[in-house]
C-alpha cells in the first residue's frame, strides 16, 4: 500500500477520527439533528483542518518544542476565525444554526492531533492530503448520523438545503413517510445521537472482525495431516 493509500484508509475507515479516536464527539452529536447542520460543520472542520495540517507542515523546521503547541492552537485558532467569517459571509442563517459549535472547532482535539501528530513530522503533500482525508471521514459520519436522525425524527431528507446551498436548493427536500409523519424527538435529541453513534460503530466492528478473520483465514498455513505408522518385529 503507498503512503497516500495508506494516508486515504486511515482517515477514512481504520483511524477515523469519529469512529475510532472518538474525538470531536461534543458538536457531532449536538449539532448533526439534519444533514444540512453535520454538512455544514463537516466542511467547515474539514477546511480547518486541510489548512492547520499544511501550516504547521510548512513552519515544523522553525517552532522550538517550547512554543510548539501554542503555536499551533494559534494557526488553528485563525483558521477557525476565517471558516466563521466565510460562514456569516456567505450562509449566515447556516451559522446561527450552527452557534457556537463553529468557535468551537479550535477546542477540537482531532485537529491539534493531526498537527502535532503527523503534520509536524511530515512534508507538505502528505500532510495536507492527511487533513483533507481525516476532514472527510469526519464529515462522513457527520452526515450520516444527521442523515439517520433526521429521517427517524421528523421523517424527512436534505431538509433546509437552501441554507448551505442557497434558494435553488429548497426543493431537494425528500418526505420518505409522507406528510403524516410524527416527529420520533428521542432521534433529533442528544440521547438518540449516543445510541446511532454507537450504532454506527457497533456496525464498524463488526465489519472489521470479519475482514481480520477472512485475512487470517487466507494467510493461515495448511498444515499437512499426520499418519500413523504401526511397527511390528
Amino acid at each position: 500500500m503507498t503512503e497516500f493509500n495508506k494516508i486515504a484508509f486511515d482517515g477514512l475507515w481504520k483511524n477515523n477520527p469519529a469512529l475510532v479516536q472518538l474525538l470531536g464527539l461534543c458538536p457531532l452529536l449536538a449539532v448533526t439533528g439534519s444533514v444540512v447542520n453535520a454538512l455544514g460543520l463537516g466542511l467547515a472542520t474539514t477546511l480547518v483542518l486541510v489548512g492547520s495540517n499544511a501550516a504547521v507542515s510548512l513552519i515544523r523546521n522553525h517552532v522550538s518544542d517550547a512554543v510548539r503547541l501554542p503555536a499551533f492552537v494559534m494557526i488553528i485558532a485563525s483558521l477557525v476565525t476565517c471558516a466563521e467569517l466565510l460562514m456569516q459571509a456567505f450562509t449566515y442563517e447556516l451559522y446561527q444554526v450552527l452557534g457556537i459549535f463553529i468557535p468551537l472547532i479550535v477546542t477540537n482535539c482531532a485537529i491539534l492531533g493531526r498537527a502535532d501528530g503527523f503534520a509536524r513530522k511530515n512534508s507538505l503533500l502528505p500532510a495536507t492530503f492527511d487533513g483533507l482525508m481525516m476532514g472527510v471521514g469526519f464529515s462522513a459520519v457527520l452526515v450520516l448520523l444527521g442523515a439517520m436522525r433526521e429521517v427517524l425524527g421528523t421523517g424527512t431528507l436534505f431538509g433546509n438545503m437552501e441554507l448551505l446551498f442557497g434558494a435553488s436548493a429548497s426543493s431537494w427536500e425528500l418526505h420518505l413517510f409522507g406528510e403524516q409523519y410524527p416527529d420520533f424527538l428521542f432521534a433529533v435529541l442528544p440521547p438518540g445521537a449516543f445510541v446511532l453513534m454507537g450504532l454506527i460503530i457497533a456496525v464498524k466492528n463488526i465489519i472489521d472482525a470479519k475482514i481480520e478473520a477472512a485475512a487470517k483465514a487466507k494467510a493461515a498455513p495448511v498444515q499437512a495431516g499426520s499418519k500413523r505408522v504401526r511397527v511390528t518385529s
